[in-house]
């Protein structure tokens, strides 16, 4: 049986992504262990494979990089193991110091254009470190893959490194009804600079028949409450916080419309292709996404929802209320978009990917 260790670091109980890859590599009769970090409020995990969790003294910044692949690079020299997997740029230093010492393929799971995150934008000396950091450690990579073909390609030509895509898609599950709240509106992920959550409430002044429901926490949470609660009138947000995946499907297949109105605030925005689009895809609901390529193209392709062209409260909430008034319609072709755009399609890739190692 082979071994696999999977790096990364997010807190392991959030992580879908990442969970479903281990899951996948698990079922395919590979044994994984996945490694990431404890936070103070992390919630408890069980899964079918092993999971080994750090608490480190510092939670952001240099010193907690520097932590985190040390504790990572440490962990995986001692271990057993036949190919160890880097989920984003800020674990691939230690799990490459690590599998070159001990002689073993390593892997890059590249969950987004992570040189041209919006915080990096603005900081340039940053910006290079991790950009220098990127060229060194990618052409070292034995297989690559990331989650949309648009960053693929960015990273063919940088690198003349061969990158799959496996897009961030969830499972399809059996059919499962919940209560539609009327009128709700659903944002799901990190709330963090450029997702366009400030946006989503200053539009609810427009919207006094609606709910906001904003479930993820992030770098500028408080700011988002401060703005919410100063926001006397208008249609009510509600702050659902970090949910497991079970609840957050739960609450967002009883969301009216799902939004993913990411700003383009450099490549990885401009291209990105966000899981919260496709789990309200198989949550049966339909969509209002950014006017930014990947998003687009699936938005187009399968008549699933609206895109907005103006970055307004006024253009904001004219689409939701369209929305509202229209969802039923989508019906049929959400209910296509989730058979194809599902786990079970991609996972196929998955291990075909993992196969060319050995």
């Amino acid at each position: 049986m082979r071994r696999i260790i999977m790096a990364v670091s997010n807190d392991l109980a959030t992580d879908q992504r990442v969970q479903r890859v281990a899951q996948s590599l698990t079922d395919a009769g590979y044994s994984v262990t996945l490694v990431g970090r404890k936070l103070k409020n992390s919630l408890p995990v069980s899964f079918s494979y092993k999971a080994v969790r750090f608490s480190l003294l510092a939670t952001r910044g240099p010193l907690f990089y520097a932590l985190l692949n040390w504790r990572i690079f440490w962990f995986i020299l001692f271990q057993k193991f036949d190919a160890a997997v880097a989920n984003d740029l800020d674990t691939l230093v230690g799990v490459t110091l690590a599998t070159k010492l001990r002689r073993r393929k390593l892997v890059y799971d590249s969950h987004e254009l992570f040189t041209e995150l919006p915080e990096l934008v603005n900081r340039p000396k940053t910006k290079r470190i991790w950009q220098t950091i990127e060229r060194i450690f990618v052409p070292k990579v034995d297989v690559a893959y990331t989650v949309c073909q648009s960053i693929a390609n960015i990273y063919n030509q940088l690198y003349n490194k061969q990158f799959s895509v496996i897009r961030n898609v969830p499972t399809q599950r059996n059919a499962q009804t919940y209560e539609r709240k009327n009128n709700v509106i659903m944002y799901q992920g990190a709330l963090n600079v450029g997702r366009g959550i400030e946006l989503m409430i200053e539009t609810m002044r427009l919207l006094p028949n609606c709910e906001l429901w904003i479930a993820g926490g992030g770098d500028v949470e408080q700011q988002l409450r401060t703005q919410a609660k100063n926001q006397t009138d208008g249609g009510k947000v509600v702050f659902l916080g970090k949910l497991p995946p079970e609840k957050l499907r739960e609450h967002t297949a009883m969301a009216s419309v799902g939004l993913s109105i990411e700003e383009d605030l450099g490549l990885n925005y401009h291209f990105a292709l966000p899981n919260k689009l496709f789990d309200y895809i198989q949550a049966g609901v339909p969509v209002i996404v950014s006017n930014l390529p990947e998003m687009r193209a699936i938005v187009e392709s399968y008549q699933i929802g609206t895109i907005l062209t103006n970055r307004t409260p006024q253009a904001l909430a004219q689409a939701i209320e369209q929305m509202l008034q229209a969802s039923n319609t989508y019906a049929s072709n959400i209910k296509l978009a989730a058979n194809e755009l599902c786990w079970q399609n991609e996972e196929k890739q998955l291990i075909k990917t993992y196969n060319q190692l050995w």
